[in-house]
């Protein structure tokens, strides 16, 4: 089997008979297998789970049963959601040995959609950092180089797709990490808007709504496909998306319209922007401006970094509050740093600072459908970090690796507070042969004109036959 087929392709191959889901389990497996040792995507493996749902896969199709979007493609699950019977360990030592007692919406979706859950991929301890390096696992390595960084924090699901372990992998985003990783690594990357995927069934949201769930794929059409699979009505919820108007696959290949679309290469926190990442953007600016939008230089009223830094930081530094830790004295030097200052936080300044990002928010929205119907930033404002990087002089500064995440994801977060959809494209690879994602981000709900531009830009600048070196 061809590592690189999409999860549409290997599940019509499935539906016809041409491939059998056994075979396409045990190859993902061997993949792993191969690759694993040089990336440490894969941190926790269920084979014979994974095997024995490829029979009741492989049955399925032999009786014509009526059979999901997504039968027999292999999805792994970040090591940050939980599924029964499975070990979900936050990327953390001080959770080793917690086995999971409920499965999260997201993976259950998938299930019913036909997908195989097949590992756990790797992740910063909990999510913090946009780099996926960790004391209890180790660091992800990047499959275009593996001196770099996949990025983070969905950067083990980021490793397993762009080397072709797996089509589509499970991945949240709280900050970034979904997009960052995907730019890294050269992939899809679609953040999805406040309230479109369930993030059940014990909470209704994580953050007030700034981490939602997704997947890191190769195309849009596998994005869109996934999309389908775990958006959905949660009336446990305590808000959900408006319903789409079709299947968001349907808009892949849909005519988009001439759209008014913005893009900006400064960075919102004034800091400086790498010449491949300007590079990035201005070329898809021109692509975009071929393909008959009215393509110019702008961006909404970026909120002062003095005002939102500091509210984001409140709610940012309350994170260790999701997690089922059973020893809080294994946790990262700074994850323990963070969980302090929440702890120092009084209620009514938390309070405060969560209406001052609802301000932000509405003031930062405004400019869609007003100004302009779309953003084109980079994704992150850097070629994808060193391995290690980040963690230069954290002996004695534990919180030097979350100012230098500042200077390297500055166009992200803001996004997960205003609840928007965004996406990070492969637009771009650097003069070392890195990729360099671009980020596209649309107006609240509006995942369905991301999509529509994002598959005419994927057809007028393919990116599906790029392939990493350690493959």
């Amino acid at each position: 089997m061809d590592s690189f087929l999409s999860g549409l392709e290997i599940a019509a191959a499935i539906r016809r008979g041409e491939l059998d889901p056994v075979d396409v389990v045990d190859a993902c497996l061997s993949r792993i297998d191969s690759l694993n040792p040089k990336l440490n995507a894969v941190i926790w493996r269920c084979d014979e789970e994974a095997r024995a749902g490829a029979r009741r896969a492989r049955e399925a199709v032999a009786r014509k049963e009526p059979l999901g979007p997504l039968h027999g493609v292999p999805i792994p699950i970040k090591d940050l959601t939980d599924v029964d019977g499975w070990a979900t360990t936050f990327g953390s030592r001080g959770a080793k040995g917690r086995v999971a007692t409920v499965t999260a919406h997201v993976a259950q979706a998938l299930r019913d959609a036909g997908a195989i859950l097949l590992c756990r991929t790797n992740t910063p301890e909990f999510g913090t950092v946009c780099v996926t390096e960790n004391e209890a696992y180790g660091a992800t390595r990047n499959p275009w180089n593996t001196e770099h960084s996949t990025g983070g924090s969905s950067g083990g699901a980021a490793a397993a797709v762009a080397s072709g372990m797996v089509s589509i992998a499970h991945a949240n985003d709280g900050g970034g990490s979904i997009r960052i990783p995907a730019s890294c690594c050269g992939l899809v990357g679609l953040k999805p808007s406040r309230g479109r995927v369930p993030m059940g069934p014990l909470v209704s949201d994580v953050m007030h709504g700034g981490c939602v769930e997704g997947t890191v794929t190769r195309t849009v059409a596998d994005t869109a496909a996934a999309l389908d699979a775990i958006a959905q009505f949660d009336q446990g919820a305590w808000y959900n998306a408006p319903a789409p108007q079709r299947p968001f696959l349907q808009e892949v290949g849909a005519a988009p319209g001439r759209l008014r679309i913005a893009f900006s290469t400064v960075a919102p926190t004034g800091g400086p922007v790498s010449p491949e990442c300007i590079s990035a953007v201005e070329k898809t600016a021109k692509l975009l401006e071929g393909l008959g939008h009215d393509v110019f230089e702008g961006a909404p009223t970026w909120p002062e970094q003095s005002d939102l830094i500091p509210s984001f930081m409140v709610v940012w530094n309350t994170g260790s509050a999701y997690w089922d830790i059973s020893d809080w004295s294994k946790i990262e030097p700074l994850n323990a740093v963070l969980r302090e200052q929440a702890r120092n936080m009084d209620s009514v300044s938390y309070v405060q600072a969560l209406l001052h990002l609802q301000i932000i928010s509405r003031q930062l929205t405004a400019s869609w459908g007003r100004d302009f119907d779309l953003l084109l930033t980079p994704t992150i404002a850097t070629e994808p970090p060193r391995v290690g990087e980040l963690w230069e002089g954290a002996e004695a500064d534990p919180t030097l690796p979350m100012m230098r995440a500042g200077l390297i994801c500055p166009f992200t977060p803001m996004f997960n507070v205003s609840g928007q959809p965004a996406i990070s494209l492969p637009m771009h690879w650097s003069a070392a042969g890195l990729p360099i994602g671009v980020q596209l981000v649309g107006k609240p709900w509006g995942e369905a004109e991301l999509l529509r531009v994002s598959a005419q830009l994927e057809q007028a600048a393919p990116w599906i036959n790029r392939r990493p070196v350690v493959c």
